[in-house]
């Protein structure tokens, strides 16, 4: 990328004079004197807005510590706007707009990276970050914390190093409705959703609640067949990080739902996690074990097929995972099994992978699949479902498996070099017409 060599430059430059301007200071940093507070040189450094919807927030935090992440573009020192567009040659290149804002309003500038069609997330995002760290660097060698910056950050710091007025907690509600009328049917819907979060280094806490409701009209004959479903889910997390391997927690589910017959499900479980890998490196590998126990506390709202209306039951789970993010491709599997202690009869088995992975250049192979084996479904109601029930999937099936797959193939060959980007028509390709009319 040429284009970016002055950018690249300048910036480096502007860190020559206070990274080789006293060697003595350097030595006395390693003889203990004059020791640097990491913490208090964080709290200086520049406050950055990334605004990147498809961007993996988590990895640009990881690869590029030494500037303060913050949620409102207002509170920022620099406004990092990135913009995406098709290219030619079916890659994408990401514009990205590097907007000083309040002491830092004179530096601005715009570097761009372009991905090619064959590349692999890795490839991609490796690409972008190290084009952000280019982008950001003129404005960190305005601070103290140039003094820890070479070509990459010498030293790691924590994301909670700075003073936060939230206490790191985020907040999101959602709220929405639909309504679809036709002159033999009838729907409206309303859906409301909440979540808290906070996430720092030391634990982990997550709180959502969601509801749904509906109802459906549609006239048969002389008269109206109507459909109704419902479900509220709350879930709720704690963990605690009990070094670079191990965490322990615990994990709260409730549930509502017409669809499973549940007029109320309580499940309280305390876990245990082991990463193989240590978490540091979470953004690129990772092998967790984990390992629930629980009791739940079931209210059905019509008499079970195993003649039951309410019941506690104790279960456990173990679950592995491995997620993988490398040049090649990437990898996430997870297989879990489970079962009630009272009988074991009762127990499900679930294995769900996600495959991208690049044969060869330009041949890429996408997998997609999830497997179920399920002998756990104490909740189904003795009446059965009615046939409206079912073809309107309104309430839950007997069923000793549920089977998803998707495998896609692709192939791109021709020019590399086509980063010309032309909007015009937007996306559109070829015409196509059909009965509706044009697409």
């Amino acid at each position: 990328m040429k284009k970016f060599v002055p950018i690249a430059i300048l910036g480096l430059a502007l860190l020559l004079n206070p990274l080789s301007a006293s060697s003595q200071d350097r030595n006395d940093e390693q003889s203990g004197k004059g020791k640097i507070d990491i913490a208090e040189m964080k709290k200086l450094a520049p406050k950055v807005f990334i605004d990147f919807e498809d961007g993996d927030q988590d990895y640009i935090r990881t690869e590029i510590p030494f500037v303060n992440y913050v949620r409102d573009r207002k509170e920022a020192d620099v406004h990092v706007l990135v913009t995406t567009q098709d290219t030619g040659s079916g890659g994408t290149e990401y514009t990205m707009a590097f907007i000083g804002q309040g002491s830092y309003a004179a530096i601005n500038c715009t570097l761009i990276y372009a991905s090619q069609k064959t590349d692999t997330e890795e490839e991609v995002r490796r690409g972008y970050v190290t084009v952000l760290k280019m982008g950001l660097i003129p404005y960190a060698s305005r601070t103290p914390i140039r003094d820890m910056i070479s070509v990459d950050f010498r030293q790691k710091v924590n994301p909670t190093d700075v003073v936060d007025t939230w206490n790191f907690w985020v907040f999101s509600a959602g709220v929405g409705g639909e309504i679809n009328r036709e002159s033999q049917t009838k729907s409206d819907s309303i859906n409301f959703s909440f979540s808290a979060n906070r996430i720092t280094p030391e634990s982990k806490v997550r709180l959502g609640l969601a509801s749904y409701f509906s109802n459906e009209k549609f006239q048969y004959g002389e008269g109206w067949i109507e459909s109704k479903a419902e479900q509220i889910d709350f879930s709720g997390l704690y963990v605690k990080s009990l070094g670079e391997h191990w965490s322990a927690g615990l994990m709260l589910t409730a549930a509502s739902s017409s669809f499973r017959n549940m007029k109320s499900k309580i499940i309280p479980a305390p876990a245990v996690e082991f990463n193989l890998f240590s978490y540091a490196e979470s953004t690129r590998r990772q092998l967790r074990f984990l390992y629930r126990v629980g009791c739940e506390f079931a209210r059905y709202r019509e008499e079970t097929i195993y003649d039951k209306t309410r019941e506690s039951l104790f279960g456990q789970a173990l679950s592995v995972t491995l997620e993988i993010k490398e040049p090649w491709g990437s990898l996430s599997s997870s297989l879990e099994g489970s079962h009630y202690f009272h009988d074991l009869r009762y127990n499900r088995l679930i294995f769900m992978t996600e495959l991208s992975f690049r044969i060869v250049k330009g041949l890429d192979l996408n997998i997609d699949g999830m497997y179920e084996r399920v002998r756990d479904q104490l909740s189904l109601a003795k009446g059965g479902a009615s046939l409206e029930e079912i073809l309107l999937r309104r309430r839950e099936l007997a069923t000793n498996y549920n089977l998803y797959l998707s495998v896609n193939l692709s192939f791109t060959f021709g020019s590399i070099y086509s980063n010309v980007v032309n909007p015009r028509f937007g996306s559109l390709g070829v015409l196509n017409h059909d009965m509706d009319g044009w697409d």
